[in-house]
Order: C-alpha cells, then structure tokens, then sequence
C-alpha cells in the first residue's frame, strides 16, 4: 500500500462520517464561497443533450442542476459509500439515464473514453492525491473539443490565519505536499498546490485553458460574520476563497 492510498482511506473514512454536513452544499449553480455563481458567468454555455460527467458528485446536487437544464446522461463518481447512495436517491426520479460510481478519482471506474461533452468537478478536484493521473483520466474521457470546468478552495486562502485581531500568514504558499487540513479539525489529508500548479498541469494533460477566475463577490450584509470562521468575509476582503478554470481539450 503506498503513501498516496493511505491518504485517499484516512479521507475516505472521514467523508463517510461527515457526508451529512455537505449534502446539497456547494453544488451548481454555486461555484463555492464568494463566488461568482453560474448563473452570473455562464461558463457551461447551452446543457441540453449534452453528456456530462461530475467528478467528486457528492450527494448529487450538482447532477440535479445538470438534469433540470436539459442534460441527457448524468455521469459521476465519488470516493465516499455515503455520497453516492444519497446521490442515486436525489437523482432517481431524473428521466435521463444516470450512472454513478463509487471511486476515488485517481481510477477509472469503467467510464468511457471520448464520450463526454462536459466534465466538471465543485470543490472536489482539490481533494485528488494525484492530481497528473486524475486530469489525464478526465481529458480522456471527455470528446475532442469537450470542456473542462472546475471550482477549488484557493490555495492562499488557508495560508492565512485570524489571530490576536488580526490575520497573519503560518505557512508557505510555495510549499507544495500534502498536509492535514484543519478545517477538518486534521482528520482529512489534502495536498496544498499552487495556482500554477493546476494551471500547468492542465496543459500538461492536454487542455487548452480558456478563463481563469478568481473574483471575490461579498456579502452587502456582514455586520454579523465572526473573522476567525474558516470562510469570513473578512478574510474574502484580502484574499480569495474559490478560483475556477475552464478548459477544453482540443479538436
């Protein structure tokens, strides 16, 4: 058993204790805290009749949001027992065909190749222990000129810390590796990676990038937020909390 499997069970036993509190968060329309949703940037473009795959589905929410918009194969995998059982429930009165998978995504579960015409993952990319193997399993997958379009915690978001008033900087943003994360009270492991990171693996595994996104969109209202939560606006003031890129593999 290598180093990368241990961390994909210690996170797989973690979701299935805490599947509950994510169910329908952070799901399409929303791209994830602060951010611009789907509706404002329209990145999908028309859905009807188009096969599309969710990779890190959770509870489904986002495959419902594919299925009310016309798609007409609804495709995705998830590391966590739990997810895909809640999934495949909130999916089955859908009238197109659904297939859900039980993975980490790191594996091809038996998805087809050049079959896609839409992959996507919400706040779920940045959880893969091999971020190389799991972007060339996605660019096959998807047809020739497929899209890409993903949604991650921003990787200078968790180097910042609100102490003693104010925020501060307790680790590298250049550092790259895995880490236990403390959002997850450091039962979960998550590899910290550059911005950059994604980027050029991405071009690496063969897709053409076509936007980069990292606008923050504040509340009006946040009289009420406390600084120190993992996602305040406060924090959001100085730094972004999600980024998205969209991408496209080539004709």
């Amino acid at each position: 058993m290598d180093v990368n499997t241990d961390f994909l069970n210690i996170n797989k036993e973690s979701w299935e204790k805490s599947a509950e509190r994510f169910f329908g968060r952070t799901a399409l329309p929303e791209y994830g805290p602060f951010s611009l949703s789907e509706e404002q940037l329209k990145l999908f473009g028309n859905i009807s009749n188009q096969k599309v795959l969710d990779i890190g589905c959770g509870s489904g929410h986002s495959l419902q949001y594919m299925g009310n918009h016309g798609a007409n194969e609804l495709w995705g995998l998830d590391l966590s027992t739990k997810q895909v059982e809640t999934a495949n429930k909130l999916l089955r009165n859908q009238q197109v065909k659904v297939s859900l998978f039980e993975s980490p995504m790191e594996e091809n579960p038996g998805l087809p190749s050049n079959y896609f015409d839409i992959a996507y993952s919400i706040y779920a990319l940045g959880w893969t222990v091999d971020l190389q193997r799991t972007l060339l399993n996605i660019h096959n997958y998807l047809k020739p000129g497929g899209i890409f379009i993903f949604s991650w915690e921003h990787p200078i978001h968790d180097r910042l810390k609100y102490e003693q008033s104010s925020f501060t900087f307790n680790k590298s943003y250049n550092v790259e590796g895995p880490e236990y994360n403390e959002a997850w009270h450091n039962n979960v492991v998550i590899y910290h990676r550059k911005l950059s990171t994604y980027i050029n693996t991405l071009i690496e595994s063969g897709f053409t990038i076509e936007k980069v996104i990292d606008d923050v969109m504040l509340p009006e209202d946040e009289s009420s937020d406390n600084p120190s939560r993992w996602y305040s606006t406060q924090k959001a003031e100085l730094v972004p909390a999600t980024f998205i890129i969209k991408a496209s593999k080539k004709h």
